[in-house]
């Protein structure tokens, strides 16, 4: 079953010194359940790509449908942004909690509010931190943070837009564990954005590959690793190689 489908979605910024083609025309259907990675070198489009999916931008045409729950409804789609984009003013169960009191319809109780909020960060580790505000906390708990925000509504889609990429290599590492873990506990649509191929083939099953803006699709590569996955694996190792080359044959079109 396809959880979203994005159909020949084409976007083009209107700037003072004129109009920037952005991406396009990108097709792509993405499973339900699957772990799909965007990679791309920078301004590519992959941020385009994944904020028009969530409606944060219009695009000139094309389209995203995204499944229709069994219950009928539309699904939850949960973001996390690149910088977490916590409360300042707010503790982290605050934070964690804010959705779920945000909710508009099927407002969820106080006692329900907080097993979900006491579950979601025990899973990422900040049990402990709940009373504690985002400038007490390190980068990578602050992500932790703003991954459990967007978890805690158990969303049928989660968009993630290279949320590690600003980590040291060794708290990004956990992370990138830590939510590979997750997805498949939660069994979510992951969409995530990165420039990193190592990333991207540690976190997948899928990697689409942009071109140089305007981003389009110039390879799909399934990857197929055991878990748990390991970054010193021969298989690992070719399929870096192999995602590297492609790289290296992109060509950057003139604007």
């Amino acid at each position: 079953m396809t959880a979203l489908s994005v159909t020949g979605l084409v976007k083009t910024f209107r700037e003072k010194s004129g109009n920037v083609h952005a991406l396009g025309p990108v097709s792509i259907d993405v499973p339900q359940g699957s772990f799909l990675c965007v990679l791309g070198p920078t301004g590519c489009g992959k941020t385009t790509l994944l904020r028009t999916i969530a409606g944060l931008e219009i695009p000139d045409s094309g389209n995203v449908e995204l499944m229709t729950r069994a219950d009928g409804r539309q699904p939850v789609v949960g973001y996390v942004f690149q910088q977490g984009a916590l409360f300042p003013w707010m503790s982290i169960y605050a934070n964690v909690e804010f959705p779920l009191r945000a909710k508009k319809k099927g407002n969820v109780d106080r006692i329900t509010r907080r097993q979900q909020v006491g579950t979601i960060l025990d899973t990422v580790g900040l049990s402990d931190f709940s009373s504690s505000y985002p400038h007490q906390l390190s980068g990578g708990m602050q992500q932790r943070a703003a991954l459990a925000r967007s978890l805690v509504t158990q969303p049928d889609i989660l968009l993630l837009d290279e949320p590690f990429s600003s980590l040291d290599t060794r708290t990004s590492q956990d992370l990138q564990e830590n939510l590979r873990n997750t997805w498949k506990e939660a069994a979510t649509t992951v969409v995530f954005v990165t420039h990193s191929i190592e990333e991207a083939v540690y976190l997948a099953g899928e990697v689409v590959v942009l071109g140089h803006r305007p981003g389009r699709i110039v390879r799909r590569q399934t990857i197929d690793l055991p878990d748990p996955r390991s970054r010193l694996s021969p298989e690992f190792t070719e399929y870096l190689v192999s995602l590297r080359r492609t790289f290296e044959e992109l060509v950057e079109e003139p604007d």
